[in-house]
């Protein structure tokens, strides 16, 4: 498997991409669900982009060394919205798909839990793998090779809070 270091700079350019393919499908959404963590900032800037209200289901699916380790896929309780009601047309946003369990099992999720509100659900990712066995609606990116994506945000993964009282030298090399 190969790797894929991205840089914050091109991590936004992604998130502008993928609202513009979005916008330009002329679908019309009144809800935007993220499934946390990879898709909280992705979801947060669409959110803002579209003035759309963002709903949170945090999903855990990878553990061990670095994060690197894919497990059994967890969710929580319920979605935590700022709305009374799920919108009827929901934009499902992460930042990748890589085997498409997670994507898989959260359309599904929200079909048990919310299916009463929903009308339709399309998806939105930043990085849509070859060996998904989900395709998404909107991606920027096919990866054939399906490598490791390092997002930037990875840098804090590794870090302690005694290592921003130091000052730590993986943080200013990616600041980008």
């Amino acid at each position: 498997m190969s790797d894929l270091y991205v840089s914050w700079t091109e991590y936004h350019q992604k998130i502008e991409q993928l609202a513009r393919q979005v916008y330009e499908s002329d679908w019309k959404f009144n809800q935007i669900v993220c499934l946390a963590k990879g898709g909280l900032r992705v979801g947060d800037i669409l959110a803002r982009i579209f003035d759309q209200p963002l709903a949170i289901l945090a999903t855990s699916s990878y553990g061990g060394t670095n994060n690197q380790v894919r497990g059994s896929i967890t969710f929580g309780q319920d979605l935590t919205m700022t709305t009374a009601n799920l919108g009827s047309h929901v934009l499902l946003v992460d930042d990748l798909v890589d085997s498409g369990v997670s994507l898989k099992r959260s359309l599904v999720w929200l079909d048990r839990k919310y299916g009463f509100y929903i009308d339709e659900v399309r998806s939105a990712v930043l990085w849509y793998k070859q060996c998904s066995e989900v395709k998404p609606d909107y991606y920027v990116d096919y990866l054939v090779d399906n490598p490791w994506i390092h997002q930037p945000f990875e840098v804090y993964e590794r870090m302690q809070p005694e290592d921003l009282v130091k000052g730590s030298p993986e943080a200013e090399l990616n600041a980008d």
